[in-house]
């Protein structure tokens, strides 16, 4: 069975390790992503629901592909 906790936690850790591997601050992130700061930081921790709409969106922002977001055979544990 499909948790979306679990999706919602793996999609976080990806945008934190693209925001990791570009050298951005969560700050350059939610500045080029054009929302709140703490709005990256509960997308990161996988608290934050997310539309489709707005991972394309943050995915845009980093000028990354959904591919990469959605991609969790390298997901690292937490």
């Amino acid at each position: 069975m499909i948790n979306y906790v679990d999706i919602l936690k793996k999609i976080g850790l990806n945008f934190r390790g693209e925001r990791i591997k570009q050298g951005l601050s969560q700050e350059k992130f939610a500045e080029l992503a054009n929302v709140h700061t703490n709005y990256i930081g509960k997308v990161e921790r996988g608290e934050q629901n997310l539309t489709v709409k707005k991972i394309i969106d943050l995915a845009n922002s980093l000028e990354i592909s959904e591919e990469k977001v959605f991609d969790f055979s390298k997901v690292l544990r937490q």
